[in-house]
């Protein structure tokens, strides 16, 4: 998808005043990198639609919003209008309450699990709402009570009855495995586990967010287990390691690993849910820079 040409005054002003030399003009990325709201906002200014324009100045195709379902809803409106304007797709937003510190989906408990199914409810009708495809699922803590297995028996029948609600909309929960440094005791961590459970799930509105930065720390070795489960991705989020920042600040090549996702015939999202490693204008300059220099394949 490309943006559209036809700017907003709003996104004409906040990149006049960005630009620092002639040099600076759209970029055309192969893959569609998401940008997240604050990412620009020394550029771009407070307001979201603002961010959005300047996101879609610039040449970004796509946007991700954790904390979507949580805006108002005249707000939400109004972006997805913006979106559909510049040509923006709509990345994932967090559909539920994620459990940090208690078990939540491994435990089987049909409270916790009827919580889960109504927050997927009102998630549907936020996806309709802003054109979204995919929404981000964390299963929350481990049960230290039950075994491994009792407890992924009880997070894919949780699963199975939020794909049915997910289906007839066409919709997609992503199932997010978290690293251990980051997130201890979560039930979810690595990406041979979540291919199982989708294996196991078995519908095509349950599938894997595979976070780079995350995948890095856990588990390492990048490509092959992109690989491994590449049938069951649906969605790609990255941050180089260490430092959570953008590509190019740490140890991941991620030339390498566009150009492997790339030549898959990915078409899908890539949402860049990282921080900026250096403050202000010139932070925000940085990031883009990084992007440019990453899509280089």
């Amino acid at each position: 998808m490309i943006a559209s040409t036809a700017l907003g005054l709003g996104g004409i002003g906040v990149l006049s005043a960005f630009r620092e030399s002639p040099e600076q003009v759209k970029t055309g990325f192969k893959l569609k990198y998401a940008p997240h709201l604050g990412m620009f906002k020394e550029s771009a200014g407070e307001d979201p639609i603002d961010q959005l324009n300047f996101m879609a100045d610039i040449g970004f195709t796509a946007f991700e919003d954790n904390g979507m379902k949580g805006r108002p809803q005249h707000l939400q409106e109004k972006m997805a209008a913006t979106m559909a304007k510049r040509g923006i797709s709509m990345g994932v937003f967090v559909a539920h309450t994620i459990s940090w510190d208690k078990p939540n989906l491994a435990n089987g408990d049909a409270s916790l699990r009827e919580k889960f199914l109504a927050e997927i409810k009102e998630s549907i009708e936020v996806a309709k709402r802003v054109n979204a495809t995919w929404m981000t699922v964390v299963p929350g803590h481990v049960d230290l009570r039950l075994r491994k297995e009792f407890q992924t028996a009880h997070m894919v029948e949780s699963l199975k009855r939020a794909s049915a609600l997910l289906e007839p909309y066409g919709l997609i929960m992503v199932l997010e495995p978290l690293n251990f440094r980051d997130h201890p005791g979560l039930f979810l961590t690595d990406s041979p586990q979540a291919y199982e459970v989708c294996k196991t799930v078995d519908s095509p509105s349950c599938k894997i967010l595979f976070d780079i930065y995350h995948q890095q720390i856990q588990e390492g070795n990048l490509i092959p287990n992109i690989d491994a489960c590449w049938d069951e991705i649906a969605y790609f989020q990255v941050g180089d390691n260490p430092g959570r920042n953008e590509p190019t600040t740490g140890e991941i090549n991620y030339r390498n690993v566009f150009k492997h996702i790339n030549s898959k015939g990915f078409e899908g999202i890539v949402g860049m849910e990282h921080g900026n490693s250096k403050k202000g204008k010139e932070g925000e300059q940085a990031v883009i820079e990084a992007y440019k220099s990453s899509d280089a394949f």
